[in-house]
């Protein structure tokens, strides 16, 4: 069995973690990530730092659910990813204990949860584009158009200009714009050495 680590969460500065970190002591953790944040704000860095320390095998225990996440979306996803990583997660008030059969029936029910959720979200974007794609959307990369850029590098071009003017004139960055634009045009040049 792997390390417990306790992960405190209050949602004010004013409040005190003493409660919680009281009751991560006595369910055994040995390392404590204490946060005073909103649970509702998206970068929690105190999490991200506990999360990263977490190994295989591992518990992670929480005083509360509602202290590792503040909507049902984002708790099955951090169940999912704890899953993943085959990290058992402990929640003191819950009564969930991922050493316990009932715990680990939790575990997979959300993992369950989580899996059914990301399989509705490619059911329903597969829909939308075949339904988009009967409409006459086009996916993956457009054609290259041509352009009024296009145009004026093949007259400088005709005109005698080199490649390196043709890039001062109209501001192109990179030699292979130029003959990419010649070719979209129709034009096949040869390659010149540009001199710096």
């Amino acid at each position: 069995m792997g390390e417990r680590v306790g992960y405190a969460r209050v949602s004010t500065r004013d409040q005190n973690l003493d409660m919680q970190i009281a009751a991560l002591e006595s369910a055994g953790c040995t390392k404590i990530f204490e946060e005073k944040i909103s649970g509702a704000r998206k970068q929690r860095p105190e999490l991200e730092a506990c999360l990263d320390y977490l190994r295989e095998g591992d518990i992670l225990v929480v005083w509360k659910l509602d202290r590792l996440s503040r909507s049902l979306h984002d708790l099955i996803n951090r169940f999912s990813w704890l899953s993943s990583h085959k990290i058992a997660l402990m929640s003191i008030k819950d009564n969930i204990d991922a050493s316990t059969a009932s715990g680990r029936l939790v575990m997979n029910v959300f993992a369950s949860l989580a899996e059914f959720e990301r399989d509705l979200l490619l059911e329903r974007t597969s829909a939308g584009r075949i339904a988009a794609m009967k409409r006459g959307v086009r996916f993956g990369r457009p054609e290259a158009k041509k352009t009024s850029r296009s145009k004026s590098t093949v007259a400088l071009y005709r005109e005698g200009l080199s490649v390196k003017d043709i890039m001062q004139q109209l501001n192109i960055k990179s030699s292979s714009t130029v003959y990419r634009f010649l070719r979209m045009e129709g034009m096949t040049p040869k390659r010149k050495t540009i001199k710096k």
